[in-house]
């Protein structure tokens, strides 16, 4: 635990405190208020997690996000695939009486605040509805749920017992997202039009047998559009309600299911998104938000965050040759490491996050229309 002690010019000072944050702990802190004349006296708590699904994508997760965070510690690491845990547990140096195979285990032997589940896709709803039966917060990764139903359920669940539900929607922490977003918001090119968006990438080289992401359901539109489908509604401002949409594989393909698509989605404010997604492009590559072009009634707004490529922002109005760049802000947390500092400051906070269950539920609801299109030829409402 530890304690800001801010006073009125904005310095402030941090103390480590090592008994939990009890009334007395409250009252001291209050007491050191008066006394040294502060502003005031913020005390955050560590949050406690049990971390569920340490396959590759969750031993990343591990080393590279849970791991950095000061107010975050991990009590327990849990892993249903036995053999998959002890790999993880020698790989990422985990203490052998914390890992287990089983959730319910885990809760029982360890103290934890909340869970975070970034198993694969069927041990996202188990998964979570243990947690929140137990009374634990919950960050889980992306897509939400099998289905919208399910994760209606769990959302019903989590605010009958009061607790949090958040799903780890990481495209959002990046500065040009953030900057596109404000500058829309700000009608920095008026009312929007017509909107393209382009992902390319290249993810066609290594041998059938041994990369997995070539026989995952729904490649493209489950593991990767979901993203800009999340960031449309971030960047838009508007909710999608009808989604034309066609994938396929191209000749080339290692894939089992469709790695490229192309769609059409109509929002509720008149904004219209042309998009265009492939894992197996020849073309040059984008970043991983994708390329895109903004068009509004007063000019455009051109953009691209989160890879390779340099991350910005730029619009050009009517009449003018040059675009104009918009000063990108300054994140305290990115990407993932921006999902996990969120869902710890709304834990400590009791606030609602922006990607909590229920707002992504429009998302998840997005991403199944798309699939249901793609499969039908036909239009589909997104409910």
């Amino acid at each position: 635990m530890r304690m800001f002690a801010i006073d009125c010019t904005g310095n402030y000072c941090i103390y480590s405190l090592s008994e939990q944050c009890t009334v007395k702990t409250v009252m001291f802190a209050n007491r050191y208020l008066a006394i040294m004349q502060l502003e005031r006296i913020v005390i955050i708590m560590t949050l406690q997690i049990i971390h569920v699904g340490l396959g590759g994508w969750g031993q990343n997760w591990a080393r590279t996000v849970v791991a950095e965070n000061k107010d975050v510690e991990t009590t327990a690491w849990v892993e249903i695939d036995a053999t998959a845990l002890e790999a993880a547990r020698e790989r990422l140096n985990l203490p052998a009486d914390r890992c287990f195979t089983s959730l319910d285990e885990a809760l029982k032997t360890v103290p934890a605040d909340a869970v975070l589940v970034t198993a694969s896709l069927p041990g996202h709803v188990p998964s979570a509805r243990t947690a929140l039966l137990a009374d634990k917060h919950v960050l889980m990764e992306k897509p939400f749920a099998p289905t919208v139903a399910e994760a209606r359920e769990l959302v019903e669940l989590a605010e009958q017992r009061g607790r949090l539900l958040m799903i780890s929607q990481n495209y959002r922490f990046q500065p040009a997202a953030r900057a596109a977003a404000a500058a829309v918001a700000e009608q920095k090119i008026g009312r929007l039009g017509s909107i393209n968006l382009d992902f390319r990438r290249y993810d066609n080289i290594a041998p059938v047998a041994e990369h997995r992401h070539y026989h995952i359901w729904e490649p493209l539109l489950a593991d990767m559009s979901i993203h800009h489908f999340d960031l449309m509604r971030l960047v838009i401002g508007q909710e999608p309600v009808q989604v034309t949409c066609k994938t396929w594989n191209a000749a080339w393909s290692k894939y089992d299911e469709p790695a490229e698509g192309a769609m059409t989605i109509t929002f509720d404010g008149g904004a219209v998104v042309n998009y265009r997604g492939s894992w197996v492009s020849t073309a040059p590559k984008t970043n991983w938000s994708g390329e895109w072009r903004m068009e509004g009634e007063k000019g455009e707004l051109i953009w691209t965050s989160r890879g390779e490529l340099p991350e910005g922002a730029a619009i050009r109005l009517l009449g003018e040759t040059e675009l104009t760049p918009l000063a990108l802000p300054e994140l305290t947390a990115l990407d993932r490491s921006g999902s996990l500092a969120a869902f710890a400051e709304a834990v400590s906070t009791n606030s609602i996050p922006e990607t909590s269950g229920r707002e992504n539920l429009k998302t998840l609801a997005l991403m199944f229309a798309a699939i249901e299109s793609a499969k039908t030829g036909l239009p589909v409402n997104v409910a």
